[in-house]
Parts: C-alpha cells; structure tokens; sequence
C-alpha cells in the first residue's frame, strides 16, 4: 500500500505533487485552488431627482392625453401622474379666467412678472396683483374675486415666499387654502426645493410641480397652457367613452 511521504521527504517538491497519497488532486490540502465564478457588484439604487414630487429624473417621457400632438416640451411619468387630477378639475371649470398667479409681494417686479409674461405669452388670461388690482381696491376682496373666476392657480415658491409661507397672517395662507382644496394649484418650485418648502407647508410640498431648477420657465409656461387648454383628441374619446360607460 503508497504510503505519504511527507515523513521522511516532506512535501516540498511540486507542493506535494510527488505524494502518491495526497498528489494529484487525491489528498487533503494539496490540489489546485478551485476557481470561483466572480459576480458584479450590484449597481447603486436609483435616484429620482430634484424634489419631493416633481418626477424629472425619471429617465424617460410620456405624452398626457391632454397634450396637443404639436407640442415641443415632454412631461416625465410622474409628471402626469401629479398634473392629472388637477387637469381633471381644470376641464370641469368654465371661469373666465385661466390662471391665478400667487406669489410673494417682493417678487412682483422680478421673478413673478416674468412668470406673468411668459404665461401671457402663451395666449393665456392671468390674474396678477401687479396688473389685476387697481389702486383703491381691497386687496382681499379682490384676491377672493381673483380665485373664483380662474380655473386653476399656480403659486411660485421662492425664498420671499417661503418666509411668507411662515406667516400666519399671510394673505398666501388664504389663496393657496382656496386652490389646495379644490385640486386647483400647481406649485413652481424657483429658488428653492420641496424639501426646503416641506420644512414649512407640507400639505403644499406632497403636490407635484414644476422646478426651474430642472427644466426652463419658458417650457412650465408651455405645460400650464397646455394644462388649462382645449381637450386634445385623445382626452375627448376618453371621457365620451367613460361619460358612455357610466
């Protein structure tokens, strides 16, 4: 019977290769390593980007059904997701006016005024302090008047906004209450982020918006139009197929 030889030669030469007990393969420690398949590490979670629900970083578009065939701005999934049941309660209003525009007083000549112009560029009625109150009228009063008679309202959440968020006796407090219960207002995140704006009105902060921070002012004011426009083919055989259904 082959007996180990590491007792009298060792198993120096060829790592024990020379055994004829424990080489080739045959003993307890001596044969090759064993190789191991090697596994990728696994790729880092996804992140979605910019705001609490504004949905930009999702990778990829979707055409709403409110969306004109024409159109040149795209809107993520999450997007469509946050807009449609406000688009929901759009289509059902018939005021006469299209947009409220809320914002802080200190950005009336500045970051405002170029949401109002760009709106207004887009063919759209906006009730805007600057231009909507004249001098001698009450300032509530008319701001009351103001949210009635537009179909949805869009507040800009800038730092001076924030800290009039913070208020209690905002007037803000008051319009963005009449919008939030009747699923009429879409914030514009400008300057800040959902987060920050969490820290001070979370009821706000849960709506999804729009950041300038992720995509232009211009392309928002094309959305909003879009938003309050016409019903587009598609939305038009939807509902008549659901009006049928019920």
């Amino acid at each position: 019977m082959s007996q180990c030889t590491a007792p009298v030669r060792g198993h120096i030469r060829g790592g024990g290769a020379d055994c004829p007990v424990h080489g080739r393969g045959g003993g307890y420690g001596y044969a090759p390593p064993r190789s191991y398949p090697s596994y990728p590490a696994p790729a880092a979670p996804l992140r979605r980007s910019g705001s609490l629900s504004s949905g930009s970083g999702e990778g990829r578009t979707v055409q709403p059904a409110w969306q004109p065939s024409t159109s040149t701005v795209s809107y993520t999934p999450q997007q469509v997701r946050d807009l449609e049941p406000v688009r929901a309660s759009v289509v059902a209003r018939t005021q006469e006016q299209d947009v409220f525009l809320c914002h802080a007083w200190d950005d009336r000549k500045a970051d405002a005024k170029d949401a109002y112009d760009l709106l207004v560029g887009r063919k759209l009625s906006v009730w805007f302090s600057e231009v909507s109150l004249r001098p001698g009228t009450d300032m509530r009063v008319a701001i009351e008047k103001g949210l009635v008679s537009s179909r949805m309202g869009i507040v800009l959440v800038t730092p001076a906004m924030l800290v009039k968020l913070r208020s209690d006796r905002s007037v803000a407090n008051s319009e963005l209450s009449a919008l939030l219960r009747r699923n009429l207002l879409v914030p514009v995140m400008h300057g800040v982020t959902f987060e920050e704006l969490d820290q001070v009105s979370p009821m706000l902060a849960s709506r999804g918006g729009f950041n300038t921070a992720e995509e232009s002012l211009e392309d928002i004011a094309v959305k909003v139009a879009e938003l309050v426009g016409e019903l587009a083919d598609e939305e038009a055989a939807a509902l008549s197929m659901k009006s049928a259904a019920e």
